[in-house]
This record gives structure tokens, sequence and C-alpha cells, in this order.
């Protein structure tokens, strides 16, 4: 078993400060066995990270563009070559298929890396406005929660437009999918990032996590997470005034209008949903098709459950993998259960594990009809391969159906008229729209309405949330 032991603090990998650390298992969701193991680090250990970014942020703030430019293309290089190690590690840590971790996990961490770059070489941190002098600055210490889901990706949409904009950082990965961060470092580490600018603490939420949102050297607090835990950050960030940027739960909506092709919108958006094995919070979870064609549309939707590839993340042909914890297996199982109790219909899946995995966290994919509004299916994320499916008599039931919920992070609309599908777009409060499956958009900013968080992740405006704006009046008298 590999033993990680060690955190990165101050460009060295360093001893944890306790003399006797708490260890936690990493647990292979597909075999249900530990294969590596993880010091958890502690306040003290938060302490020393953000002393090591502090002395390292008055140097670094003051890079220039170039350099910083220089850092991301030489990270860039470092992603490109362990791009088989860290999707091998994802693939074992959470339970993404090997094809899967290699042309979706590991992929938009580049894109994400060069779309920056790209950004960095025109984006203006000073302007003028009339006699005032408009200074877009580094904020300074940022500390980063990131989950596991899409473990280094999010990593990515954090750190790397906080190194764009001159800020140090204090990194705590997700405790269950936390080696690709390791991977991270050493690639941060070779690409001659400075020491103390990147530091990664390993830990849990209540402890490491509590801890960076509540020291008062830590000038920006990003949490990617559930939306319950991201209430408690920005509770404990309160007191110290820091800016808390939050991308939370989700329920997102697909509307099939009445002009979509039913047959390719409702396979594709049920593809969609299972993704991932349904741990996306931007998964299109809630299916809504027009009342003639509901029953054609559970037709076309089990079909695709049924035949969904469920199997081992090492088999390049697994298109869906297990769940990544027995937390979640455990959380999804009570929802489906939840949902056949309160007397929805099932049309696909159900309880248990697939009849032909006796191992692993795996759930099967899951279909539901004639759903209400009071259910916990569909009221609640349920984070795992579970489709609801409601029928609509008009457009307008649709979009208020859509817009009903606690959260607001993504939302999807099939039409072949597209000019109808863009005006219910529009009315859909909702931080992205996907209309007609589009291609994922790396300049797109991500992030949700409501209960779904706050900010701005992806693209240019990433780089808004790691800013503070300086207006130096008379600057231009």
């Amino acid at each position: 078993m590999q033993k990680y032991s060690t955190f990165f603090i101050g460009g060295q990998w360093v001893a944890p400060a306790s003399p006797t650390p708490s260890l936690l298992a990493v647990i292979d969701p597909a075999t249900e066995e530990a294969f590596a193991e993880i010091a958890m680090g502690t306040k003290e250990d938060v302490d020393l990270a953000v002393q090591a970014a502090s002395e390292a942020f008055d140097t670094f703030s003051k890079t220039t563009v170039e350099q910083r430019i220089s850092l991301l293309d030489g990270i860039r290089r470092g992603l490109e070559a362990r791009r088989e190690d860290i999707a091998q590690v994802i693939s074992r840590e959470m339970g993404a298929p090997i094809t899967f971790a290699r042309e979706a996990q590991t992929f938009t961490c580049i894109a994400h890396v060069e779309a920056m770059i790209d950004i960095l070489r025109t984006y203006k941190f000073e302007e003028s406005l009339g006699t005032t002098q408009i200074l877009k600055e580094a904020i300074g210490v940022v500390g980063l929660v990131t989950p596991w889901n899409w473990p280094l990706n999010q990593i990515i949409c954090k750190v790397i437009p906080a190194i764009a904009t001159g800020c140090t950082v204090v990194l705590k990965p997700s405790e269950i999918a936390p080696l690709d961060a390791i991977i991270f470092a050493e690639i941060l580490d070779q690409a001659g990032v400075p020491a103390g600018v990147f530091n990664l603490v390993n830990g849990d939420g209540p402890t490491v996590g509590d801890a960076i949102s509540r020291h008062p050297d830590i000038h920006m607090v990003s949490f990617t997470g559930s939306t319950r835990a991201g209430i408690q950050v920005a509770k404990s960030a309160a007191d110290t005034v820091k800016r808390v940027t939050q991308e939370l739960g989700g329920k997102s909506a697909n509307i099939i209008l009445r002009e979509a092709d039913l047959e390719q919108a409702v396979s594709t958006g049920v593809a969609i949903c299972l993704s991932n094995s349904g741990q996306s919070c931007d998964a299109p979870t809630h299916m809504l098709v027009p009342a003639e064609h509901y029953e054609r549309a559970l037709t076309i939707a089990a079909k695709v459950a049924n035949e969904a590839v469920v199997g081992l993340p090492s088999d390049p042909a697994t298109q869906y993998g297990p769940l990544a914890s027995r937390m979640q297996f455990d959380k999804v199982q009570t929802l489906i259960e939840s949902g056949v109790k309160e007397g929805a219909r099932l049309v696909a899946g159900g309880l248990g594990r697939p009849d032909h995995l006796q191992v692993g966290f795996y759930a099967k994919p899951t279909v539901f009809a004639d759903v209400t509004s009071d259910m916990a299916i569909v009221r609640e994320e349920i984070f795992g391969p579970v489709l609801v499916i409601s029928s609509y008599d008009t457009e307008k039931q649709a979009i208020e159906f859509a817009n009903s919920g606690l959260y607001g992070l993504a939302a999807y609309v099939q039409s072949n008229d597209k000019a109808k599908a863009n005006s219910v777009a529009k009315q859909l409060r909702a931080g992205s729209v996907f209309v007609n499956y589009p291609d994922w958009d790396v300049m797109a900013p991500f992030g949700g309405y409501k209960q779904s968080g706050n900010g701005r992740e992806g693209g240019p405006h990433a780089l808004t949330e790691y800013l503070e704006i300086k207006a130096i009046v008379g600057y231009g008298a």
C-alpha cells in the first residue's frame, strides 16, 4: 500500500505538525479495498501553509503577466507529460472508467490551462476611466477546498486562475480522492512555481477545511461541494469578512420541447445524466417532456439505461463505473428506496448493484416516472445514476417547474427550433443553460443561481474572483 505521509508546504514535502498524525485509507470504489494511505492535517498544518503563502505573496503578486504565462505553460507541459498517470490515479481513487478518465477528466484539466494562457495574453489588469486609473490586483492568500467527483479538474479551475492573477494558494483536496492533487503538486514544483505559492494540506472538512475558512490571513475561500457544507464554509468565513465563492449543489432540468427529435433528445439526455455515474453537479437529472410524448420518452429512456455498460473502471469498454465511496452509494440507495416508497414508477434500474457486479459501490442506472414535486428524488440532488422524468402540457409549466427548486446551477433545452430554444433558455434561472447538447466550451463561465452558490469558474470570468479592484482617482488629471 502506497503511503503519503507529508504535505507540500513552502516548496517542500514536510511532515505533519502533529508527531502522531491521523491516517486515512484511500479506498478503491471498484474493490472496496484500501490501496493508499494519507496523513490527515490539522489547524497547525494550515497555519504553516498560510505562513508560507503569506511570505511568498509579496514577491509573487509583483510578477509580470509574461512570467506567470511562462509558469502556466510549464504546468501545461507537466500535465501533458503525466497525463496517463493522472488518468490512472483518478480512475482508481474515485472510480471513473479509464476511457472517461483519459478523455474527459484529464483532457479538461489541460484545456483549462491552455485557455488561461490565451486569456492572460490580452487580459487588462489596468485601465483608465476618465481621470481614474482602475487596477485589478491579486486578492492575496486564497484557500481552496475541492471535491472528489471531478477531482483534478476542480483543483485546476481554482489554482490556475489564482496563479494567473498573482495570488498564493493553500489547497485542501478531497480526502476521498487526494492522490491526483499530490501528482499536481509535483507538476507545479517541476514547473518552477516559486516556494510558498502553492501549498497542499490533506485533511477533512471539519478540521482542515474549517481552519482554512476561519484563518484571518486567508483573504478568499473558493469551495466546491454540497450546499450544506458550503453554508458552513460561509459561516466560518464570516468573522474575518473574507470573500467566499461557492459552487454547490444542482438539480438540473432538461426541457424537451415539442419541436425536438424525441429519440435523440431523450437518449442523449439519459447518457449525459449517467455520465460520471451521475456524479456531476450539472447533470440533467430531471427530464421534462410534452405529455403526448411521455410514454414514448419513458420507453426510450429505459432502453438507454438498461443497455448502459457498467463495469470495472480498468476496462476501456466500461461506460459507467462505481460511485466514489460507500457513503455516496448508501445515499443513492436511500434515495432510490424513497422514490419507490413515495410512489414513483420505476421504469429502469432500482435498488442494489447490477446483477453481474457483486463487489464495489456500483448503482444501477435508474429511471423514475410519475414523480411529484414533493418527492425527495425530485427535490434533492441524488448525485448518482438516477433520472426522474415528468410530463408537461405547456412550455410555461415546464419553465415554472424548472425554476421552482432550490438550485440553479444548470439547465438544458432541446428543440429543432433554435429561436424557441433560446427564448426558453433566457427564462431559466440557472448559471448555465445548454441548448441542444452543445460541445463543451472552455471559455464559458460556470456557477449557479440560488442555493447552487455564487461566483464563477472557467474562462476570463474566473479571474474576477481572485482580484481586488483599486481606483486611483485623479491619476489621469
